[in-house]
Parts: structure tokens; C-alpha cells; sequence
């Protein structure tokens, strides 16, 4: 018999994982008081799950309630556990896995967006290329001296990556990035 499905002790046998980790984006309303976050961020680590994007922003002001944006991989129904524990949370309003939510309407994702401030430093010619390139990628100069830049870029993650690795033999100094924004596609609300 395979050693992955004898009896391990508890009722249940062990059986083999077959699914390929994925990364879903969860969106997570909860009420704006102080513990929300770290009670929501603690299934995570209890999991052994790391979160790869967080924000977090009160989006109702009337209401006192958040939105907090997670970005992890895992296993689908590890992720779908985890979404349930979340809803059954008392700060926790309503948990929605926009990844789940696009796939269902035939998209491929949720509506994404990240914003970062990348400092980049350049003399000469170095510094033409780093403006040019940043007028590719619609990136904004918010800070210049005479060996520095600093760009605001705003985008999908892959796009940022993109810029930033573009942006590493020119002078790459330092990087800053919010994390991943989402919501879903289409005009209801969820």
C-alpha cells in the first residue's frame, strides 16, 4: 500500500497531493479596528501560507469598515479553507476570492493594479536611457537631482517587475511598492 495513504492516527487517511499551488487574490471587508489585520493575517502563518501582496484601506468611511487585499499561493483548497475560517471571524464581513469570481466569468483575473517608487541613479547616457525608458512605461518622475531619478509606476505586478529589472544594469538604488490592488470585473458589487 502506498505510504501516503496509510493510516496516519487520525480518522482520515492522508491522501497524495495532486493540485498545483495557484495564486489567488482574496478581498476581505472587515470592520476598521485595531486586531482586525493581525487576526486575518494569522490563518495565513498558522497555515504555514505566505502572503505574497497585502493592502489595506478603510473603503467605507460611514461604515467603519476596511478592505483587505491578500495575495497567496497555495494549494486551492487549502485557500478555500482558509477563505471559510476568514468568514466565520467575527471582524470579517465578507471574504470574496476574486481569482474564483474572474475564472467564473471567463477572465483570467481580477482587475489588478500596484503602484511603485523606483529610484534609479544615472550620469550621462545612462540617464537619457532611464528617461526613455520610463516614457515606454508611462512611469512619471515625481523626484530628480543631478545623479538620481525617482519614478512613480503604476501597473500590473508583471509590468513593475519588468520596469525594474530594465532598470538594474542602468542603477537601480531602491524600490518601494504598495501591493496589489483588486477588485472584480464587471458593475456589481460584491
Amino acid at each position: 500500500m502506498n505510504a501516503l495513504l496509510q493510516p496516519t492516527g487520525s480518522a482520515y487517511f492522508a491522501k497524495e497531493q495532486t493540485e498545483e499551488p495557484e495564486l489567488h487574490t482574496l478581498s476581505v471587508l472587515v470592520d476598521n479596528e485595531p486586531g482586525a489585520l493581525a487576526r486575518v493575517i494569522g490563518l495565513f502563518s498558522g497555515r504555514g501560507y505566505n502572503i505574497e501582496s497585502l493592502t489595506v484601506s478603510e473603503t467605507e468611511h460611514e461604515a467603519h469598515l476596511s478592505r483587505i487585499t491578500i495575495q497567496s499561493r497555495g494549494r486551492p483548497n487549502i485557500l478555500m479553507q482558509i477563505k471559510h475560517q476568514l468568514e466565520r471571524m467575527i471582524p470579517v464581513h465578507k471574504v470574496i476570492d476574486l481569482t474564483l469570481v474572474a475564472r467564473d466569468k471567463g477572465y483570467e483575473k481580477p482587475i489588478e493594479r500596484e503602484m511603485a517608487l523606483i529610484k534609479v541613479k544615472g550620469k550621462g547616457e545612462d540617464r537619457v536611457e532611464a528617461l526613455r525608458l520610463a516614457e515606454a512605461f508611462r512611469a512619471q518622475v515625481i523626484d530628480a537631482g543631478a545623479e538620481h531619478f525617482t519614478f512613480e509606476i503604476t501597473g500590473r505586478t508583471s509590468k513593475i517587475d519588468q520596469f525594474i529589472t530594465i532598470m538594474e544594469p542602468i542603477g537601480l538604488i531602491e524600490v518601494c511598492r504598495t501591493g496589489v490592488a483588486a477588485l472584480n470585473r464587471g458593475a456589481e458589487k460584491i
